[in-house]
C-alpha cells in the first residue's frame, strides 16, 4: 500500500524526521509561553500549509482557534483530521467559517472578538499558473495583496501579539507575477511592522501540497491518466509537516520584520522527473516513457486493468513564469544563519515607507478600475515598484499543458 508520508521522507526530503524538530524542541518553552491559552485566528487554514500550521500550533494548547477558508469541503475535512489525530489538544472554542477574509462578515467577527493574539494568513494564489491573462492577474493581486492590505488595516483596530503571512522563495528576484505579488506582500507587511509584530517565511515547494504537480500524479493514477513532469526544473522541497513548523517558528519566535527560510543546500534540490520516477516505482509500476501528450493518452486509454507499464511524459519547461533556479535571499539583505539549527533569518530587508506602499496600491486600483486595462500595464506598474522584477512573457501557460 502506497504511504505518502513515507514516500516523501524516503524519496523527496530524504529526512527520516522533520528538519525543524530540533529547533522546536530547543524552543519548546518559548513556544508554549507564547501560545498556551492564547486566542488564534488562521486564515486559509484548510489548505496544505495552513492545516499543517494548525497541527503544529495545537500541540501548544491555544484556548481558541478560529479558522477561515473559502473551501467548505476543506474545512470539513480539516475538522475530521484534527479530531482524529493523536496528540492534538482541541480548544473548547474551535470554530470554522466558510467565508472571504476580506468580507464584512469577517470584519464583524474580528471586531466582536476584539481581535486575536495570533493571526496567520495562508490565503493566497500560490501557483505560477495563476498568471495567464489580465483577469487571472487581477484575481491573483487582489487576493495576495489588496485583500491582505485590508486585513492589515483591520488589525490596526485590535493589534495582535503575532501576525504571520506566508511568502515564497519566488519572492527573491521574482520572474513571475505570483512571485512579484509575494514580494509586494513582503513590502506591505514590513510597512506595518512598526505598528505590530509581523513575520513571514520564504520556503521551498511543499511536497504533494494541494494542487501541486506531484499531488496531481495521485489523481492521474486514480483515473488511469498519464503522468507528466518537466525534466529541467530543479526545486527545494519540504514536507507538509515541515511547512507548518517553519511557519509556527517564524510566527512566534521571529522579531517584527524578519523573513525566515529553511537551510537547504543545492545538493538537496530535485527534478520533478526524478520524483516521478520514484513515484511510479513506489506504486509497483514500470515507467513507459512517451514523447507526446496524444501518444500517452492513447496508451493510457488502451491499458488493461492491472497493467504494470504506465505512461509518463517528460518535457522541457517552456511556460511563462518558470524560474530556472531558486533562492531564499538576495544581495543586500542582512542574513543570520546562526540563530536556529535549520532556519536562516533575513533580519533586515529594504523597507518601503507606508506612503510608497499606499501610492502603489492606489496605482493598482486605478489600473483595475479601467475596463480596458491590460496585463502589460500591470506588469509595467510592478516593474516600476520592483526594479528587480524580470518578467519574461513566453506566450504559454500551464493551463495549456497536461
Amino acid at each position: 500500500m502506497f504511504q505518502l508520508d513515507k514516500f516523501i521522507s524516503d524519496h523527496v526530503t530524504h529526512r527520516p524526521m522533520s528538519m525543524f524538530a530540533a529547533d522546536i524542541e530547543a524552543n519548546h518553552d518559548l513556544l508554549s509561553e507564547a501560545i498556551h491559552g492564547k486566542r488564534a485566528c488562521v486564515i486559509g487554514g484548510a489548505g496544505s500549509i495552513g492545516s499543517s500550521f494548525i497541527k503544529a500550533l495545537l500541540r501548544f494548547a491555544p484556548s481558541q482557534l478560529i479558522v477561515v477558508d473559502l473551501n467548505e469541503n476543506g474545512l470539513a475535512e480539516l475538522t475530521r483530521d484534527l479530531r482524529s489525530s493523536y496528540g492534538l489538544e482541541m480548544p473548547a472554542d474551535y470554530r470554522t467559517y466558510t467565508l472571504d477574509f476580506a468580507s464584512p462578515i469577517f470584519e464583524r467577527i474580528f471586531r466582536e472578538e476584539k481581535g486575536f493574539d495570533i493571526v496567520a494568513n495562508f490565503s493566497a494564489h500560490k501557483h505560477v499558473r495563476s498568471e495567464r491573462d489580465k483577469y487571472s492577474v487581477q484575481a491573483l493581486i487582489e487576493n495576495n495583496d489588496i485583500k491582505a492590505k485590508q486585513l492589515m488595516d483591520l488589525m490596526m483596530e485590535h493589534r495582535p501579539e503575532h501576525f504571520f503571512c506566508v511568502s515564497t522563495d519566488k519572492a527573491a528576484n521574482p520572474v513571475n507575477i505570483m512571485g512579484a505579488s509575494k514580494r509586494i506582500l513582503e513590502d506591505l507587511i514590513m510597512a506595518y511592522s512598526a505598528y505590530y509584530p509581523v513575520t513571514t517565511a520564504r520556503f521551498a515547494n511543499v511536497a504533494f501540497s494541494n494542487g501541486s504537480l506531484p499531488d496531481g500524479w495521485m489523481h492521474r493514477l486514480q483515473k488511469k491518466q498519464p503522468l507528466v513532469a518537466p525534466y529541467d526544473v530543479k526545486r527545494y522541497f519540504v514536507s507538509p509537516e515541515e511547512s507548518g513548523q517553519i511557519c509556527l517558528l517564524a510566527c512566534v519566535l521571529g522579531k517584527s520584520g524578519e523573513v525566515f527560510f529553511p537551510k537547504l543546500g543545492e545538493e538537496q534540490m530535485l527534478t520533478f522527473s526524478a520524483i516521478c520516477d520514484a513515484f511510479v516505482d513506489a506504486n509497483g509500476l514500470s515507467k513507459q516513457e512517451l514523447y507526446s501528450d496524444d501518444e500517452a493518452k492513447r496508451f493510457a486509454h488502451e491499458m488493461a486493468d492491472g497493467a504494470k507499464d504506465y505512461p509518463v511524459v517528460y518535457t522541457a519547461s517552456n511556460t511563462t513564469g518558470e524560474k530556472a533556479y531558486e533562492e531564499f535571499y538576495i544581495p543586500g539583505e542582512q542574513v543570520n544563519m546562526e540563530r536556529f539549527m535549520s532556519l536562516g533569518v533575513v533580519e533586515q530587508t529594504e523597507r518601503r515607507s507606508m506612503n510608497e506602499v499606499v501610492n502603489f496600491f492606489d496605482k493598482l486600483q486605478q489600473i483595475f478600475a479601467s475596463p480596458a486595462f491590460t496585463k502589460a500595464e500591470v506588469v509595467s506598474a510592478i516593474k516600476a515598484f520592483l526594479p528587480n522584477f524580470e518578467h519574461e512573457e513566453k506566450g504559454k501557460n500551464l493551463d495549456q499543458k497536461m
